[in-house]
């Protein structure tokens, strides 16, 4: 599940909690083994009942309700209400460890070359109408997902992971053993927990008897592609939550599953509501009527007035990365300039990512300098990245570009007949996003580079990012990526790759060559490691994104809102809200 553009998946910086497409300061909440207490009420005594009304970010619209994606749908927050209906193969833990409990798979074993992987199913799982989860829904998926990928699938496809741990070119064989248990060929060896972390966990089971109802793919795929955007549709699910109702620009209604094998839920719904602006959201907890959402940064002074209610404020980091993107797809008329990597160290250089995180987000982000973010802690940031390599420095940056034949027109770099004349499409209704995406514009007008500004809703955004023949931006600021697919292992093949399926067109062979060698299975961990950060120090300095800064989630929940933060699972930004309880 991509917070896509990511699953993964996407990211929008926006209300201080980035917009995920795929996803503070000194303690990150998202670790947090504690729950948010309420009033008078111990969190160790759950009741039932009640109501969850979860605050999406604002001019966040619902869209896509499949297990598996598209490409131009796959956002987080559509993942996190998919989620709560379907099971994923493999669930991720915060801290990126397998949470077996929580998978549908109870175990992978493979062989010491990372080319023959058996995967178990946990037979404790069934459908919402009583049939079990098999081998058979599996295969389902995997059938699906392999006919999704082509590059001739019908509308609404591609799907979104084609290309990513090796889905689905790289295997050679998928076979169901028995109802429990198959086995996973590959082409060539892989990186064991890459092709678990990137691979397998692209293929959460469907309901093969409600859904594989066609006499073949191509009809499977129409058939499926017109109904995703049908929450309805999910009549048949095996998670902790069932749909009641789906109104577009108001609201998506969950019901607890009562057959679901797992913890269930003790509320009466959860209520996915849509927000029109920051403020509004704002209003909407004050008021009451959202008990679990979120707030911009810029609205901090205000926060006294949800805390002396009992409000709980927790800033939470997700292991993502956040940037602007630049669009180096080969009909983009701006791809020769920014093929350029001196282009791209003068634009990054003019970024005040510092000046960012401490005014805008006031203090709750951390720039980022690279593909990995440091906050949350991770075993994959390289402990000898110390040194940002292109701090900011707009006197610098000038000279880089006038050393290499650009000289100011009429106050617009100009060379030739080349223009730094730029478009930046930017997600719509967040205070910091805008503050943000006007003082890089700003900046960038210091060292002659002229940049429109054009806000645009979120599900636009992401469609015109995704589209390598949409000609109509060369920026686009307020999205990201949070590692949860679907890519988790964090190799960036998905990202900066060339060919990227989730990519904006950058492409370098040594880029490429250093990704593939994250991929490949290592005698030890520490030769694992020295791989991958010669991934991470090279994409750091190459800059396929300009690097923007990872700000926190600025969670509110309500006094009488019990365990969000305890099971929220927030470096990958899904929640299990089956846990969740209202007093």
């Amino acid at each position: 599940m991509a917070l896509t553009k990511s699953i993964a998946a996407v990211v929008a910086t926006t209300a201080g909690l980035g917009m995920l497409l795929a996803g503070c300061g000194t303690s990150s909440p998202s670790n947090s083994t504690n729950s948010t207490t309420g009033t008078g009420t111990s969190a160790a005594t759950p009741k039932a009942g009640g109501t969850i009304d979860y605050a999406l970010p604002p001019q966040t619209n619902l869209n896509w309700f499949l297990p598996i994606t598209n490409a131009a749908d796959d956002s987080l927050y559509n993942s996190q209400l998919v989620v709560q209906m379907y099971k994923p193969l493999l669930w991720m833990n915060n801290n990126y460890t397998i949470n077996w409990q929580s998978s549908i798979a109870k175990k992978i074993t493979y062989n010491k070359q990372g080319t023959v992987y058996h995967v178990y199913l946990n037979p404790k799982w069934h459908w919402s109408d009583g049939v079990p989860v098999t081998s058979k829904d599996v295969m389902f998926t995997w059938n699906v997902v392999k006919a999704a990928s082509a590059s001739n699938a019908p509308t609404p496809w591609p799907f979104v992971g084609a290309g990513t741990g090796d889905i689905p070119n790289g295997i050679q064989s998928v076979v169901a053993n028995n109802n429990y248990e198959l086995t996973f060929t590959l082409k060539k060896p892989a990186n064991q927990q890459w092709f678990e972390y990137n691979g397998l966990i692209q293929l959460p089971p469907m309901p093969a008897h409600a859904w594989d109802v066609k006499s073949n793919m191509t009809q499977e795929l129409t058939y499926l592609g017109q109904h995703a955007g049908n929450l309805m549709f999910d009549s048949v699910v095996d998670g902790p939550f069932k749909p009641q109702s789906a109104n577009p620009s108001q609201s998506w209604v969950l019901v607890p599953n009562k057959n679901y094998d797992g913890h269930k839920s003790l509320v009466n719904k959860v209520v996915f509501g849509y927000q029109a602006s920051s403020t509004s959201e704002f209003a909407a907890i004050k008021s009451g009527t959202v008990n679990v959402g979120y707030i911009d940064p810029t609205q901090l002074g205000s926060k006294g007035s949800l805390t002396s209610q009992g409000y709980k404020v927790n800033p939470v980091y997700q292991f993502g990365i956040y940037w602007t993107e630049m669009n180096m797809w080969p009909k983009s008329p701006m791809k020769s300039v920014f093929d350029q990597l001196y282009v791209r160290e003068a634009l990054q250089m003019s970024m005040d990512n510092v000046g960012i995180s401490k005014h805008i987000y006031k203090g709750y982000a951390v720039p980022l300098d690279g593909p990995i973010p440091t906050q949350p802690s991770t075993q994959f940031i390289d402990p000898t990245l110390q040194k940002n390599p292109y701090p900011y420095n707009l006197q610098k940056a000038k000279a880089l570009l006038t050393s290499h034949g650009w000289h100011e027109v009429n106050g617009v770099m100009t060379k030739g007949t080349q223009k730094m004349d730029l478009t930046m499409i930017y997600p719509s209704g967040q205070t910091a996003t805008t503050d943000s995406v006007e003082l890089m514009q700003h900046d960038w007008a210091q060292i002659g580079v002229k940049v429109a500004l054009k806000p645009e809703q979120f599900s636009t955004y992401i469609s015109t990012t995704s589209s390598p023949s949409n000609t109509s931006w060369d920026l686009a600021s307020g999205s990201g990526w949070i590692y949860n697919g679907p890519g988790f292992y964090p190799s960036g093949g998905q990202l900066f790759a060339t060919g990227a399926p989730s990519g904006t067109g950058f492409s370098n062979a040594q880029e490429d060559a250093l990704i593939a060698a994250t991929h490949q299975p290592y005698a030890t961990q520490q030769q694992t490691m020295q791989h991958f950060f010669a991934y991470e120090d090279y994409t750091a300095k190459i800059l396929p994104f300009l690097w923007g800064q990872n700000s926190a989630i600025l969670y509110v929940t309500a006094p009488t809102v019990h365990n969000v933060m305890k099971y929220l699972d927030g470096s990958a930004g899904l929640p299990q809200m089956q846990y969740w309880w209202v007093s």
